[in-house]
């Protein structure tokens, strides 16, 4: 029946992601990204003849010029799901039949789903792909959280993502409920308008990343799926800094009161650029100055902050996860004992890490060379990052 109809798909991408710390649907993936694992099996999938990719404004454009190839179109999406579905719809060709409605942050959902959804909406107007309850139901007063009941779980369903329609009908639901900012998913809309919609048996692993629990879960079960392996590369890095009056003394990317700084083409922050060069290390791709090249008159004076966000896109480029950092200050002064708390709290937030992989600690040089004399920082760092093989 498909192959009578042109079949296209609307991918919504444009969340902000406040419960993973930023936008999920870009967050490194087994080698890709979020969003490009989805992207890819609808790619896969040969009875669709174009997709939209619905994406936030500023998505649109650092990430648009590079997805947008072939059949994928990117537009930016709404305030609202709806909104962005509909902005979706507006760029779809006038001669597409049926519409696959997809979240960007289901990456592992197969063309064997998307076809069977496409499949059953051509035949029944709507179609909802979604696996069986596992887990016993209980219906509870939302104010006491007193059970008033335990249904008979057979009868429910877990809906995921695609859902599926006739073009007539996705256009009907978007036009009569175009404010409605409650709607979870947009099949409960089509009911509500009044049409039927079939369910679509999927699987367990089409999960949603909605926590950094289900982003490990994704990235195991796509090893598994993809035939990908992983592997732990170290790298080290060092770097020293002079002191000096007049500057601003900043480490692990926190500013500490001293009267003296770290004399540098940048803010000086021995610690972060220690801990960028492991990083480049674990990647084998050299260390700071060749990308940030101390001559070069755009970067003086640069945030090292904003030199670890450049180093953690090169490594989020190549799908790799920062498994752990090892710092090592060497400093004669300031003694920097009572401040471990603050830079270890600092260089995890600085590097996207929990805590509890972050070590940090700070060492005197006894007396000895410049470092003993107060006359400069040291850092040793070491980096553990997991790669695909």
């Amino acid at each position: 029946m498909l192959r009578a109809k042109r079949c296209a798909a609307i991918i919504v991408a444009g969340g902000s992601g406040a419960r993973m710390g930023g936008p999920k649907q870009f967050l490194p993936l087994a080698g890709k990204t979020v969003v490009e694992w989805s992207l890819k099996a609808f790619l896969d999938t040969p009875e669709i003849s174009d997709i939209v990719l619905v994406l936030g404004a500023d998505d649109v454009l650092r990430h648009g010029p590079r997805l947008a190839a072939g059949r994928v179109r990117v537009v930016g999406g709404g305030a609202t799901r709806m909104i962005s579905v509909r902005n979706g719809f507006a760029a779809l060709p006038e001669d597409a039949q049926v519409v696959a409605v997809h979240d960007g942050a289901r990456p592992l959902v197969t063309p064997d789903v998307i076809r069977r959804t496409l499949e059953e909406a051509a035949r029944h107007g709507c179609a909802v792909a979604a696996v069986p309850a596992k887990d016993t139901l209980k219906e509870a007063d939302a104010s006491t959280l007193w059970v008033q009941g335990t249904p008979h779980r057979s009868r429910f369903w877990q809906a995921q993502t695609p859902q599926s329609y006739r073009r007539e009908i996705l256009a009907e639901v978007l036009s009569r409920y175009s404010r409605e900012r409650d709607a979870t998913d947009d099949s409960q809309l089509a009911e509500r308008a009044g049409h039927r919609v079939r369910v679509v048996p999927s699987t367990y692993a089409n999960l949603k990343i909605t926590t950094p629990e289900d982003l490990t879960m994704a990235e195991a079960l796509l090893e598994s799926r993809e035939g990908l392996r992983r592997q732990i590369r170290t790298g080290f890095g060092y770097d020293i800094h002079r002191l000096v009056r007049g500057r601003r003394l900043y480490l692990a990317g926190a500013r500490l009161e001293h009267p003296k700084g770290l004399l540098g083409h940048s803010d000086g922050d021995a610690a972060l650029h220690a801990a960028c060069d492991a990083v480049l290390g674990a990647l084998g791709e050299g260390e700071i100055g060749m990308f940030f090249p101390p001559g070069d008159a755009r970067t003086s004076g640069i945030s090292s902050r904003r030199i670890v966000e450049r180093v953690m896109q090169r490594a989020a480029a190549r799908g790799a996860e920062l498994v752990n950092l090892d710092v090592t200050l060497v400093a004669e002064e300031p003694k920097l004992r009572p401040h471990y708390a603050k830079l270890k709290r600092s260089l995890a937030e600085a590097f996207g890490l929990e805590p509890a992989r972050v070590s940090l600690k700070a060492k005197s040089n006894e007396g000895l060379d410049a470092v003993g004399r107060g006359e400069a920082i040291a850092c040793y760092a070491v980096a553990a990052l997991s790669l695909r093989a």
